[in-house]
């Protein structure tokens, strides 16, 4: 059996833990650069705020029926999500009986819980992590991960009932859940795939799991369909993974908190973003041996028309020597920022542009590392990137950063309403009075 634990509006549920006077209020959260709404509580979602839906269309909703609003604010959640995640290891007592799936859901292996315990074990691991983290969460248990997700889809649809817990512990169980589940609600099925589901008359979760199996692997994906199938009849396809703790290719990028057309901030904000990604590669030990860079320009939109992603323009290099010193990375970012700018200002153009980001890959460890007989051992650089990455852990918010990064930053993300960083800053700490 398996279980899947996913923190309810995860954003919302973070921020309430250190304001509890919005325990019963609406809140949302907004995107970078309070942008659009990326999660909201149950008592906003009475009000019609859409999940994505722009801040400045839902802004009237939201001051007619004060609505609680709050910026993204990633320290916090970052923090708050390790604090779930570290409740859900002592309970369960061994690390490799959770998967960490996503920053607020996690897989538990429950096959050492006997089945008559299932439902208790459940609405413990529920009320453990409320009371140890504050964090409001939803526990779904079923024979398959797959099902899982059923399971918890169906906790979280009447929170009262359920009191946030649902196991289905057998087959009846899992077929009446799965007759009342959309395809488009099934973990796995996009929305593509759902519409060409509905072509061939199937609507629920129970009648796909009638198709025979070799009609689930020429129609749908192969063998990602087959194990679609396979896991909604109960039957193991998709294992527990081991936590991924080196990354093969660390990105920095980030929204500008307005568009900007200047090639000196471009060039700042590359190399903000790539001192941040060097901080995470020296983190899992490793060294990159190839830089890429991308900006994009901000894209006229035509009347009526929906909104659009405009095209990235991007560049890359492969590094004569694999390093993860931030100076000896930044140089040629800015160099590819360079080319990326005039790139896109080709013909005397004036672009906009509104995000940038800097990607590093190619990522061998500290321990394969292979010396370079004609030059000299690079230590110091080394041991100077720990300093000071010591110094900015400690002290916080960039105390020592390279001047390419540049001291005023007009470019940065805009946060307008985010609350402070309460786990993760000293000067920040919740006060109570």
């Amino acid at each position: 059996m398996y279980a899947v634990v996913d923190c309810n509006s995860f954003y919302c549920s973070a921020e309430r833990v250190f304001r509890p006077e919005l325990a019963e209020k609406p809140v949302v959260v907004l995107s970078n650069n309070d942008g659009c709404i990326i999660s909201r509580s149950d008592e906003a979602k009475v009000y019609g705020l859409e999940m994505t839906g722009p801040y400045f269309k839902a802004k009237a909703a939201i001051e007619k029926y004060d609505v609680a609003t709050f910026s993204s604010n990633y320290n916090l959640y970052g923090d708050m999500s390790w604090r779930v995640m570290e409740t859900l290891r002592m309970i369960m007592g061994d690390e490799d009986l959770v998967e960490v799936y996503s920053v607020d859901e996690a897989f538990l292996n429950m096959n050492h819980v006997p089945l008559n315990q299932l439902y208790e074990t459940a609405l413990m691991i529920r009320e453990t992590v409320e009371q140890w983290t504050g964090v409001k969460v939803s526990v779904g248990v079923a024979p398959t991960k797959t099902l899982s997700k059923v399971a918890n889809h169906m906790a979280k649809a009447n929170k009262k009932e359920t009191q946030c817990v649902m196991v289905l512990d057998t087959m009846q169980k899992v077929n009446e859940a799965l007759l009342t589940t959309p395809v488009s609600e099934v973990w796995g099925v996009g929305k593509q795939f759902a519409n060409k589901l509905n072509s061939y008359g199937i609507y629920d979760a129970y009648h796909f799991t009638l198709m025979h199996e070799e009609w689930a692997r020429k129609n749908f994906g192969g063998v990602v369909g087959l194990r679609l199938i396979k896991e909604l009849k109960g039957e193991h396809a998709i294992i527990m993974d081991e936590p991924l703790k080196e990354k093969k290719m660390i990105a920095s990028t980030r929204m500008f908190g307005t568009p900007v057309t200047a090639l000196s901030d471009i060039k700042e904000a590359v190399a903000t973003y790539t001192s941040r990604a060097a901080e995470k590669l020296r983190r899992q030990y490793g060294a990159a041996t190839f830089i890429s860079v991308f900006v994009v320009p901000k894209q006229q939109k035509m009347p009526g028309e929906q909104f659009k992603h405009g095209p990235a323009i991007s560049d890359s290099i492969i590094l004569s020597n694999a390093t993860s010193i931030t100076s000896e990375l930044i140089k040629p970012a800015v160099r590819l920022a360079e080319r990326v700018y005039h790139i896109a200002n080709k013909d005397d153009k004036k672009s906009l542009f509104k995000k940038a980001g800097v990607m590093l890959g190619g990522i061998v460890y500290d321990d394969l590392l292979q010396g370079d007989m004609f030059e000299s051992a690079r230590t110091n650089g080394r041991m100077l990137m720990s300093m000071m990455d010591n110094i900015n852990f400690s002290m916080r918010d960039d105390v020592l950063k390279f001047a390419a990064s540049g001291t005023k930053r007009n470019w940065k993300m805009r946060q307008e309403f985010r609350s402070p960083r309460y786990t993760s800053r000293w000067d920040e700490l919740c006060e109570v009075s």
